[in-house]
């Protein structure tokens, strides 16, 4: 254990700031802390009021991880920090406390993709990333079908969203329904009570002539948004729960179907499954029974490292570490709209060689 890297992680890509502190594929800490609660009144994620709470939360969240972890700053061999993709400012803020922890602490510094950390981060529930790797990420702001062969240095794009992303259609089918905000979590709850198969909702982009891999939920969103109004014109009770459970359906059952196909079709017996909609129970249940019927093993985080957080950028800093990828530069910056298949934001020169001392104290 003493040899495997110890590595902080920052991840500020959102609304979440989190701190993670990991020893090889070992999770030590995991300190999040959300303004969710400041974005619910406006029904969706305000990027100013985002990065304003990141400045707050950043340093005691990072002290609260190194006292979970019951290590010093000292310690670490690196700092690794979400480069992109996400919010602008809310990015700015992470890289800069990354960079102001590793040039003081004379630590190198490692700017990694949020999507490969999403991917990553299954190492600390199951292990070592089998090679390759299918994964599907399902978030607010994707949905996404990767291919990873190296997760430090080779992740292939498949498929992705064409417009609407998944979890950006829970928020609005929840706001529709009158639920709140965030969707995800209170669509999933009332789902539960419901008859997934009571509306016949469509399923974008399942034509034998579309995009085998890419996903579309605009249209899916627009549909159930017009039979919600069309029962409340005519004075008609709306089916909450049987609407919630029947969008649910329509959007994992599309989900599942392709991320099996992918795997069918490259001939990968591996699937992961990542992001905040990967935290669905429903999602969970469809995809284990049809990666079972395939002869595909699944593997799926627990729901708090499917959702952002430091831990996933700790492991795969840690990954970058291990395996002598090069470090960041000092110019690195924020990228909100940082492509998958550049995982990380290696640089010129080595913090080792700038920073000549240890300046934290």
């Amino acid at each position: 254990m003493a040899d495997e890297p110890l590595v902080l992680g920052i991840e500020t890509s959102c609304d979440e700031t989190g701190v993670g502190i990991v020893r090889g594929t070992t999770l030590l800490a995991d300190a999040v802390a959300s303004s969710v609660d400041e974005h619910a009144r406006f029904g969706g994620v305000v990027p100013e009021v985002a990065s304003r709470a990141h400045l707050e939360a950043m340093v005691p969240t990072i002290d609260r991880a190194l006292k979970e972890a019951g290590v010093s700053a000292r310690d670490l061999d690196g700092i690794a920090v979400t480069a992109g993709p996400g919010l602008a400012g809310a990015l700015l803020v992470g890289v800069s406390a990354a960079k102001a922890y590793a040039y003081a602490l004379g630590k190198p510094l490692y700017g990694v993709n949020h999507l490969a950390s999403h991917i990553c981060v299954d190492q600390l529930e199951h292990g070592p990333l089998p090679e390759p790797t299918m994964a599907l990420l399902v978030s607010g702001g994707h949905s996404s079908l990767l291919l990873s062969s190296d997760i430090t240095s080779d992740v292939r794009p498949m498929g992705a969203t064409i417009d609407d992303a998944a979890g950006e259609a829970f928020d609005k089918i929840a706001r529709v329904l009158n639920l709140g905000f965030p969707g995800g979590p209170v669509i999933d709850r009332y789902a539960r009570e419901g008859d997934p198969n009571a509306i016949a909702f469509p399923r974008g982009l399942t034509g034998p002539r579309d995009p085998a891999y890419d996903f579309s939920f605009s249209g899916l969103k627009t549909a159930v948004a017009r039979w919600i109004e069309a029962r409340r014109a005519a004075g008609e009770e709306v089916p909450v729960r049987d609407v919630a459970a029947s969008f649910q359906e329509a959007v994992v059952d599309v989900l599942t179907r392709k991320a099996v196909r992918a795997c069918k079709d490259e001939g990968v017996d591996h699937l992961m499954i990542g992001g905040g909609v990967a935290a669905n129970s429903r999602l969970r249940a469809l995809a284990q029974e049809r990666c079972e019927t395939a002869g595909i093993r699944l593997r799926v985080p627990r729901p708090k490292l499917c959702t952002d957080n430091g831990a996933m950028v700790a492991a795969l800093g840690a990954e970058m570490v291990a395996r002598n990828r090069s470090a960041s530069s000092w110019d690195l910056s924020a990228d909100s709209s940082l492509p998958v298949t550049d995982t990380h934001v290696p640089g010129h020169d080595h913090v080792h060689e700038v920073s000549k001392e240890n300046l934290y104290s």
